[in-house]
């Protein structure tokens, strides 16, 4: 913590953020569950993404998520204003077109509005779109500015952060009810590699392409075609080599910061299945 934070902030796991730069942030990061039949495992906590793939791939339960309990976000909430030493929170979390999430921690922060003041964002967003938000919170607070005005700023930039991505297929989509308008594409397209995006907090078809390589090169041209790029991530969850060349390609982009590699969280995955890999970019601000 600097000395001119007088605001803690929270974010869930979804954000995929490395944990020694959340902590390093000061950044309070509440898990999502995942759920093998009976067995149920804190994201990123208990069950790390490598952990999953192979979990996913050798047994007949089927994955599935749910939203952080009131009470986790409560017990969040608390722990992060005591390590801060302040009673004003920001939480920015993922889309609540995606999850629940932002329920929960709606009401918790209502359940502890006479002890601490928590201002709850709904990001509209997921993965590093979600950490991006987390990280700006973070400077924001370090700047010395109140919850009220990262919030109001969070919420005025949400349309700086463009995610687009595909996966091997999208049964998992389907199947967890994720997909949004992409819903179209199920059927005919489901041996197709359709990249798809975030928009206003919504899965959407972006373009149709047919093979993986036409696919990764249509992720070199969407960040291409975007006009001034602050940042880039981009994310995986299998193919390592695959997210390090196309980090590699869209590196000229950004000169000033190098494209960042992200493994998506083992929620994320349930939802999207092996082979992923997208980009985040964080367009830069008008003068």
């Amino acid at each position: 913590m600097t000395a001119n934070r007088t605001v803690a902030i929270v974010t869930d796991s979804t954000c995929d953020l490395d944990k020694d730069l959340a902590r390093s942030r000061s950044i309070t990061v509440v898990p999502l569950n995942v759920h093998f039949g009976e067995e149920v495992f804190l994201d990123q906590v208990e069950i790390s993404t490598d952990e999953f793939m192979e979990k996913m791939a050798s047994t007949v339960a089927l994955p599935t998520t749910s939203q952080p309990s009131v009470g986790a976000f409560e017990r969040a909430y608390r722990e992060a204003a005591e390590a801060e030493g302040v009673k004003d929170i920001v939480c920015v979390v993922l889309s609540s077109k995606l999850s629940g999430t932002f329920q929960s921690a709606s009401i918790a922060a209502q359940n502890l509005a006479e002890e601490l003041s928590v201002e709850v964002v709904d990001s509209f967003s997921v993965s590093y779109g979600l950490g991006f938000q987390a990280l700006r919170a973070a400077d924001l607070a370090d700047e010395g500015k109140s919850a009220t005005e990262i919030a109001t700023t969070l919420q005025n930039e949400i349309s700086r952060y463009h995610i687009v991505f595909f996966a091997e297929t999208l049964e998992h989509l389907r199947r967890g009810g994720r997909i949004g308008k992409a819903a179209q594409l199920v059927g005919t397209l489901l041996q197709l590699k359709p990249l798809l995006r975030l928009d206003e907090g919504v899965i959407v078809p972006y373009e149709r392409t047919r093979t993986r390589s036409k696919a990764i090169k249509a992720l070199e041209t969407f960040v291409n075609d975007i006009g001034s790029a602050d940042e880039i991530t981009v994310l995986y969850n299998t193919t390592p080599d695959d997210a390090q060349a196309l980090a590699d390609a869209v590196q000229p982009k950004t000169p000033n910061h190098t494209s960042v590699l992200a493994k998506v969280s083992p929620v994320i995955a349930t939802h999207l299945g092996p082979g992923v890999l997208g980009v985040i970019v964080k367009e830069k601000m008008s003068e």
